[in-house]
């Protein structure tokens, strides 16, 4: 049956991804890059696998179908990865309405028509070169095939070929990746889990062959073979132009029926670029670069609910991939040998490493500054998965991992990450604000041993108070009962509402007046949010100096979003 085929395939199609998944990564040449393509179709197909092996043994290809429109919408990371959730979506509502059990050449045209057609519906202004370009091919490659009366097991080979040959042409329609002399990432990631699908279907295990990436496609016949071969990566951290920073993306709910699909689009559309709003009522995946995510983040909160929120802010990531292949430049030219098969010398493990979350980029710039190795994105509201703190913990390369996960909705993903991990020792401290993490990152002693080390940075969280002033997005009531209304700004001090007021400032310095009544702290570590602009921040500090004069003030910018100012007191 075509479920049992699928349910099969599937798994190993998504392994064969995740295999390659740092080959792909590099690939990304863009000057925004939006993630590691790799790692995000990879993350997307997981959650496919998860849901369809979730199934019961009898599942109907209805029931098969529903679990990978679902799994690849809840599970899609990055550009790619929505992308990818719409083809699989398209192709799974096209198997469903087949008659014929097996597949027919026929059937498996207009289930390519259908990934074709949703995938192109997703997207506002597609772009050839993409990913767009390889399911635009296959489906025109399919329909061809059908006419011919080609058998489907002839076909599938055939349309593997052209999946590749879809890849080597990428350069020759995005200029970005002729310059860089690359294939596109995202349509590479796709072949290989085409590739691997049909070598499943068929009997061939889904092996994937070691094809490289190659910008030449001298014959129809070798046209795999060639997908990279001297490929050199291009060492590209060129910003000029970029006008977006951060890539927001995330789950939403809608609260009502008549939740208008194109007006919030156009919302996206207004506030950066790359926009994405796709599902059906009422679960939708969103994702839009932007420079200001707070703001997309509380308009859609109007809207509806939101879960699952990441941001990444892609300058850092670019500086990021730039360093990784200038180390495999520098040892592919020591060994003389093709960048592509030089590998990845890890260096020898350290004995500490620290790993933290951070929700705006300075407080992450201020985290490393302080010896954090790795800080991941994600905070109130943006909560990172297990799988991200876990491959933050194996970046960190150290024998011992000191994980600080800076907000109690956090913790238990950071201990469900400790726990998994089984070639190093990993302790969570739990800190629940970032501010608690500057303070436990001061007392570290490198000298020490780990159980030392995380003593001392309890006792230092132990000694710190601290403050968060935010809006309100619904109507509410504080810790004392008092009325709180949609709009508001609160005070939250240590986790409780204490202070209503109606602007930052004053709830600011209400909230630091209650805390140093309470506590007579010496030193006030304050971060301005990313909707706090510099002049407004500078004001209320002033005004926090002239009614609090025995406090050391330490002013930063922690570009946080939806918190315009938080603090700590100790």
């Amino acid at each position: 049956m075509i479920a049992d085929v699928i349910r099969r395939c599937f798994p190993i199609a998504a392994k064969a991804v995740a295999d390659r998944a740092e080959e792909i990564n590099k690939l990304n040449v863009f000057p925004v890059p939006d993630g590691d393509t790799g790692t995000n179709m990879s993350l997307t197909l997981k959650t496919v696998v998860s849901d369809v092996e979730a199934l019961p043994a009898d599942a109907s290809m209805a029931d098969v179908a529903k679990a990978i429109t679902h799994g690849s919408l809840m599970g899609a990371r990055g550009n790619s990865g929505v992308i990818t959730s719409q083809i699989l979506r398209g192709f799974a509502e096209g198997v469903v309405d087949v008659k014929d059990d097996p597949l027919t050449t026929d059937d498996f045209a207009a289930c390519a028509r259908r990934a074709k057609k949703v995938a192109f519906q997703a997207v506002r202004k597609p772009v050839e070169g993409t990913i767009l370009t390889v399911v635009s091919d296959l489906s025109a490659k399919a329909d061809d095939l059908a006419k011919q009366k080609v058998d489907l097991d002839e076909a599938l080979k055939e349309l593997v070929t052209q999946a590749y040959e879809s890849v080597a042409r990428t350069p020759d329609l995005l200029p970005v990746l002729k310059e860089n002399g690359v294939v596109d990432s995202g349509a590479f990631g796709f072949a290989v889990f085409f590739e691997a699908f049909v070598n499943a279907a068929l009997g061939d295990g889904g092996t994937v062959r070691n094809f490289q990436t190659t910008v030449d496609t001298s014959s129809h016949e070798n046209a795999k073979a060639q997908v990279a071969k001297n490929v050199h990566f291009v060492i590209n951290d060129d910003w000029e132009g970029s006008k977006y920073r951060y890539c927001t993306e995330f789950l939403f709910k809608a609260d009502h029926e008549d939740f208008d699909q194109k007006k919030n689009l156009d919302f996206l559309a207004s506030m950066g670029d790359c926009e994405l709003l796709v599902g059906s009522f009422p679960d939708y995946k969103i994702h839009v670069h932007s420079n200001e995510p707070d703001k997309v983040l509380h308009h859609m909160l109007q809207e509806g609910q939101i879960f699952e929120v990441f941001v990444h802010n892609m300058d850092l990531e670019g500086k990021e991939r730039t360093a990784i292949l200038a180390r495999d430049a520098e040892a592919a030219e020591q060994t003389h040998e093709d960048v592509m098969e030089v590998p990845m010398q890890k260096p020898a493990k350290k004995d500490l490493g620290f790993v933290a979350v951070a929700a705006g980029s300075g407080e992450a710039d201020i985290l490393k500054s302080l010896g954090v190795d790795q800080v991941v994105s994600g905070g109130q509201t943006m909560n990172p998965s297990t799988a991200d703190i876990l491959g933050a913990i194996e970046k960190t390369n150290a024998k011992n991992v000191i994980v600080l996960p800076d907000n109690g909705n956090i913790r238990m993903a950071a201990e469900a990450a400790a726990s998994a991990v089984e070639d190093c020792k990993v302790t969570v401290v739990p800190t629940k604000t970032v501010p608690q993490a500057f303070a436990a990152m001061f007392v570290v002693e490198n000298d020490k041993d780990v159980s030392t080390i995380a003593e001392a940075m309890n006792e230092a969280i132990a000694e710190i108070h601290d403050g968060e002033v935010t809006e309100a997005i619904r109507d509410s009531q504080a810790a004392d009962g008092t009325p709180i209304k949609k709009g508001d700004i609160m005070g939250i001090q240590d986790g409780d509402i204490t202070v209503v007021g109606s602007s930052v400032e004053e709830v600011t310095l209400e909230l630091v007046k209650k805390i140093q009544d309470a506590n007579e702290g010496d030193t006030l570590t304050i971060l301005a949010g990313a909707d706090m602009p510099e002049d407004r921040f500078e004001a209320l500090c002033a005004k926090i100096e002239d009614a609090e004069p025995d406090l050391e003030m330490d002013p930063h910018r922690g570009e946080q979003p939806l918190y315009p100012i938080i603090f700590s007191i100790e």
